[in-house]
């Protein structure tokens, strides 16, 4: 999970070494044809094209539409704003998911994790820094964070009932197709740098999807959730190696507070489940 976590965590350096010349949506779609076409050798390997076939093509169109919106926004906000100022903010994706799950799966919420819900919201507008200016660029970073929060319960659905190649290989394949139907709009012709960093976005995101997807085979969710936080390490190596850019106070307080009610929102679910 640590690995796919630092996959995750390079696509999005690469998207920001690509700059704000390209459009998100272009970006998108270059990640996810590239995963897409690699994910059909496993696909083939782990039961075929049987394992492709759904019935709930409908909860797919909903999850694809809000993860394309939310990987937008987020590659967008990581063109203008420091991974780790970004990240900060994308790690209360639980709390929100949480919140979200009440009217989308009827789960009900106790009062222990509606206050870790408050206590993680003011971690976010500590992070987002509303005394100071708030960059465009953390905006989006909430909102991408919002629309993959909405995703979540969804893909908790398709995870009760399909294979988790399934739910990668529809969602790579039809969110490809939607920022294809953009392109036309917003296209810039890559440079050879260009694509070859386009290319790096999807192969390392080929390499997250399949290390999360080993990881939920050999632990549960809860074992293996918690490493997820581990990107803001991530980040924040490659803030200073690449950018010379340190976090401020501000962006690791907001973290620490989304990062702590994170874990306990998880904690109090875990147990309420056993």
């Amino acid at each position: 999970m640590v690995v796919a976590v630092g996959c995750f965590a390079s696509t999005n350096m690469f998207v920001k070494l690509i700059g704000p010349t390209y459009h998100p949506v272009e970006a998108v779609f270059f990640r996810n044809l590239i995963t897409a076409v690699l994910t059909v050798p496993f696909i083939l390997s782990f039961g075929g094209l049987r394992i492709l076939k759904t019935r709930r093509a409908g909860i797919h169109a909903i999850r694809t539409v809000t993860g394309v919106i939310s990987n937008v926004c987020y590659f967008y906000a990581y063109q203008h704003v420091a991974l780790a100022d970004g990240m900060a903010i994308a790690m209360s994706v639980p709390i929100f998911a949480t919140l979200f799950a009440i009217p989308l799966l009827g789960e009900k919420v106790g009062r222990h994790r509606w206050m870790a819900i408050i206590v993680g919201f003011g971690g976010v507008l500590i992070a987002l820094n509303p005394q100071g200016d708030i960059q465009t660029g953390s905006l989006f970073a909430l909102a991408g964070t919002l629309f993959w929060a909405v995703a979540m319960p969804y893909v908790r659905m398709l995870g009760a009932t399909e294979s988790p190649y399934t739910v990668v290989f529809h969602y790579m394949w039809a969110s490809t197709l939607m920022a294809a139907c953009f392109l036309p709009f917003v296209w810039v012709t890559p440079t050879t740098q260009v694509m070859i960093l386009y290319l790096a976005t999807g192969l390392v995101g080929t390499i997250g999807q399949i290390c999360m997807t080993y990881a939920l085979k050999l632990a549960p969710a809860s074992i293996i959730s918690p490493f997820e936080y581990t990107k803001i390490a991530w980040a924040i190596l490659f803030d200073l190696t690449l950018w010379g850019a340190s976090p401020s106070v501000t962006t690791l307080l907001g973290a620490g507070i989304v990062m702590v009610t994170g874990l306990y929102i998880l904690y109090r679910e875990t147990r309420h489940r056993k």
